[in-house]
């Protein structure tokens, strides 16, 4: 009975941070600064994917990502795991982040530690590649 209790009250504290990461898109989407001063970081050569700005990924980051990777990705114990230490982070190319993140870590992944689901786009179907580079971008500067 009291994990019963304890799984839903957990399901109700994921769903409710997923629709909290589904509000609007205040800014639609915006194209990175071109400017030598903006901080940004390029794509794979390889690929056509566009240059993720980082101020603009630390914003979105604060929208979507934060509830529960935390502030400066620090983690959430039990709900996203710290970006300031993530080997994975660090062993994706653009490229293979942008994949994974677009379909999440579903709880049956073998890979899933954290016994929570990671929706896709991290619960906003309505992050763009640009927006999400800009989310990747900025994450790859939290690695300490």
């Amino acid at each position: 009975m009291k994990s019963s209790i304890i799984w839903l009250g957990t399901l109700l504290l994921v769903l409710i941070m997923a629709l909290a990461a589904c509000g609007g898109d205040s800014g639609g989407d915006s194209a990175p600064a071109s400017d030598a001063g903006s901080a940004e970081t390029s794509a794979s050569a390889d690929t056509n994917l566009p240059t993720g700005d980082v101020a603009a990924g630390e914003a979105k980051f604060n929208e979507v990502c934060i509830a529960c990777h935390g502030p400066g990705g620090e983690g959430v114990e039990g709900l996203g795991k710290p970006f300031t230490t993530s080997d994975f982070v660090t062993s994706q190319s653009d490229a293979e982040l942008l994949a994974f993140v677009k379909v999440g870590r579903p709880v049956g992944d073998p890979a899933n530690t954290t016994g929570i689901d990671m929706p896709p786009k991290g619960g906003n179907p309505a992050l763009t590649d640009q927006q999400l580079m800009d989310i990747i971008a900025y994450i790859r500067t939290l690695h300490e």
